[in-house]
């Protein structure tokens, strides 16, 4: 079994919701990402999603374009986020970790390259968001590699295609709660759970669902029907402008804690 696979076996064996927060490597601070991955563990994180910085990230908000935007002014690229990927290794070695971007820099950084560097590093899973299922063939070597690709569902995907997507879907399925960018304030978790049920008994992969989760509310409303619980821009936001890592891990805590303990009392 792979980490991803082995964590929510475990979850589901505990009866608990996993919580996967969103960063973006590089920010706020650089030089504290893998002190940043591990604040997230401390304070309850099943799985990290570690965003790969990207000049044009069509399905963010703007609170992750400025991330992106923050962390490639001060010049963080790919083979950097795996070789932080590598340093948290030294120390977690259970913890699964999905890069989650766009499929330009795997490109540009050569697939059978990034396949065999990511695993070396430590990577369980890539989410490439403008690499749909019709695509995915160019992650072959990827897959041989024995990375998992993370598949995205949405409100508007066709029921023939979702099929298709339960069928296929490795790790977890990702389901978009809404059809919009990442950020958004459009959660209604009363349109959504019949939806992520149908998912659920249709899928072998777990579900967790992401995009406008943004507290302790939000997130235990969704463990009602979800597998796991996805946060991202809500936490980059809280992120933004740390410097030193105590700092960071301060604010990691603030945020997290209450949303973890509402994960637990659900």
């Amino acid at each position: 079994m792979s980490r991803i696979d082995r964590r929510f076996a475990a979850l589901k064996a505990a009866g608990r919701t996993g919580l996967i927060p969103f960063v973006t490597a590089g920010d706020p601070a650089p030089q504290h990402t893998v002190a940043l991955m591990h604040a997230l563990v401390d304070v309850g994180a099943d799985l990290i999603e570690l965003g790969v910085p990207f000049s044009d990230p069509m399905a963010d908000g703007p609170v992750i374009q400025h991330a992106s935007e923050r962390a490639i002014a001060k010049g963080v690229g790919l083979a950097d986020v795996l070789a932080w990927v590598a340093a948290f290794r030294q120390r977690d070695a259970d913890t699964p970790v999905v890069l989650m971007g766009y499929l330009n820099p795997v490109e540009i950084h050569g697939y059978s390259r990034f396949a065999q560097e990511a695993v070396a590093a430590g990577v369980d899973g890539v989410l490439l968001v403008d690499c749909p299922l019709e695509e995915s063939a160019v992650l072959a070597p990827l897959k041989a590699a024995g990375l998992q690709q993370i598949l995205l569902a949405a409100p508007t995907t066709a029921p023939e295609r979702m099929a298709r997507l339960c069928g296929m879907a490795e790790g977890f399925l990702y389901y978009v709660s809404f059809a919009g960018i990442t950020g958004a304030g459009h959660l209604s978790t009363g349109d959504i759970a019949a939806r992520v049920a149908d998912i659920r008994a249709r899928a072998e992969a777990p579900v967790a669902v992401g995009f406008g989760v943004r507290d302790a509310q939000s997130a235990k409303a969704i463990a009602a029907f979800a597998d796991a619980v996805v946060i991202g821009s809500a936490l980059v936001e809280r992120l933004a402008g740390a410097t030193e890592a105590d700092d960071i891990a301060h604010r990691v805590h603030g945020f997290l804690q209450p949303i973890r303990a509402a994960l637990d009392t659900h």
